[in-house]
């Protein structure tokens, strides 16, 4: 991997927790302020700077989720050179990896709980002194990560419902007030009346009318007692009787 601090070909934007986990092999995760109580009973802890150990960092005002470095070389008993990302900006890009950067013990009695780490935009030491909580040490003896499993119930046997032979008295009971079913009606057939049936009786009734004898008008004397309305009716009749 290029060194961040070429000023080339930077990586894109990345937190120290997950560098500091794939370069020390420390399998530590969450904030980096959380990983000194993490490596308690898991791995070995101690102020001593070692080769491929970690470096945690007190979290503070200005660093409020903590810091955490790997160490890749010790200089000597107040400097080591550390590998770490998203301390430094540069070309005024924060995520960035910086590696083999100094750090140097600037603490009273040389246990390491202060230090002065390399700042990329002073090329020199940075002027603050960090806390530091200690080191962690990848010895090989950490035990892993606690896994919570949840267990699943077995599903529930499916059971076939049992059927009758007969219908139940209940069912026969719905049913006893029900009103019979109606039988389907069939329609009768008329006798079909023939065109050929028909004309016999047409021609009869002709023939009966050319020959029938014409009626005489009978005449009708009008009553001294009737009125002329009364004789005309009497007429009427009298030319259909």
């Amino acid at each position: 991997m290029i060194a961040a601090s070429s000023g080339s070909e930077l990586p894109p934007y990345l937190q120290c927790v997950p560098y500091a986990r794939q370069v020390s092999g420390i399998d530590i995760y969450g904030d980096a302020h959380t990983w000194w109580d993490q490596a308690e009973g898991r791995f070995a802890r101690g102020h001593t700077p070692r080769e491929g150990a970690v470096m945690a960092f007190v979290p503070t005002g200005n660093m409020q989720l903590g810091h955490v470095a790997a160490v890749a070389k010790v200089i000597d008993s107040r400097t080591v050179l550390l590998d770490h990302a998203n301390w430094s900006p540069i070309n005024g890009r924060r995520g960035q990896i910086e590696r083999n950067v100094k750090a140097v013990d600037v603490s009273p009695n040389n246990d390491w709980s202060q230090v002065r780490v390399w700042y990329y935009p002073l090329q020199a030491l940075g002027t603050t002194p960090w806390p530091v909580q200690g080191f962690i040490y990848p010895d090989g003896k950490a035990k892993p990560r606690t896994q919570q499993r949840f267990a699943q119930a077995a599903p529930a046997p499916v059971r076939p419902q049992p059927t009758r032979e007969e219908p139940s008295r209940a069912f026969l009971a719905a049913f006893a007030d029900a009103p019979p079913a109606r039988a389907p009606q069939t329609r009768t057939s008329q006798p079909r009346v023939t065109q050929a049936a028909y004309r016999p009786a047409q021609a009869a009734s002709q023939a009966s009318y050319a020959t029938a004898r014409p009626l005489t008008p009978r005449r009708v004397q009008a009553s001294a007692g009737r009125s002329g309305g009364d004789a005309v009716v009497e007429r009427a009749v009298a030319l259909y009787d």
